[in-house]
């Protein structure tokens, strides 16, 4: 399971979404966002899903591995699916003892699946085909103008990225902590929920030893480097926006286009 954790991780690649300027693809996944909040009926997030799929494919990275990504947050989708499947009123289409299934809650509950999983694909792909550098790069100057009213740019954009980074550090560490811990005879599998999650309540204290262990690390290696901050700092490749930017922020305006005119044509499903 901790394996599949992909979000924070980057694939190497030279397809044109990786080519293009991270700041390009920071606006377009955060506009990606809002816009599977905007979908009304089922019309507009079949578009949606021919445009995840296509720039998956444009990415040339393994699908298997994209959706992998979705393993992770499964079983909180189907709680947040059958919460609202269950906990909606509106006409009701099955009833058995205290529950009840209605019209709405399955419009619902669709709705919120799908757009857990569309989140959750994008801000992967996001990650998968940016480097941490880059991506450090494309938040400090889209915050840039925030500096103005006194907001640190550079070091919230160098946080975000850390925290990035050490998501699959810290789940790889966890598996080998986990696995350490299971050839002396813990057992994390057996047993009921409550149990298995006393199981790993000993994972923590290494783990955490382990997390601020690599911040120290970290911290002393960019001291040796003379890192001070955003101050006078310079970068080997400049950020420069490109014909590519120009046709992906196309491409994503068509599909703006055509999921509001599904919403204008078929109207609320519910």
């Amino acid at each position: 399971m901790l394996k599949d954790i992909t979000l924070g991780q980057y694939f190497p690649g030279s397809s044109v979404i990786h080519r293009l300027d991270p700041r390009t693809k920071i606006l377009l996944v955060l506009c990606y966002i809002v816009l599977t909040f905007l979908i009304e009926n089922f019309i507009g997030y079949l578009l949606l899903a021919a445009f995840t799929v296509g720039c998956i494919l444009v990415s040339k990275v393994p699908p298997k591995f994209v959706l992998k990504g979705l393993k992770p947050i499964l079983v909180f989708v189907v709680i947040t699916g059958l919460f609202n499947l269950f906990l909606t009123r509106g006409d009701v289409v099955f009833s058995w003892w205290i529950f009840s299934i209605t019209r709405q809650g399955i419009y619902f509950a669709a709705f919120m699946v799908l757009r857990l999983v569309f989140l959750m694909v994008g801000t992967s792909l996001l990650t998968l085909t940016t480097s941490p550098i880059a991506l450090t790069d494309g938040m400090e100057r889209l915050l840039r103008p925030l500096r103005k009213v006194g907001v640190p740019a550079h070091e919230l954009a160098m946080m975000m990225s850390i925290a990035l980074r050490f998501i699959p550090i810290l789940m790889e560490e966890t598996d080998k902590i986990m696995k350490a811990q299971s050839a002396r005879g813990a057992d994390f599998e057996s047993g009921n929920i409550l149990r298995r999650a006393k199981a790993m309540v000993p994972i923590l204290v290494p783990l955490f030893i382990s997390a601020f262990r690599r911040a120290d690390e970290l911290a002393t290696a960019m001291e040796c480097r003379c890192y001070r901050g955003g101050e006078n700092r310079t970068r080997f490749k400049e950020l420069l926006y490109g014909k590519k930017d120009l046709g992906a922020g196309i491409s994503f305006l068509a599909l703006v286009a055509l999921v509001f005119a599904a919403n204008f044509l078929f109207g609320k499903v519910i």
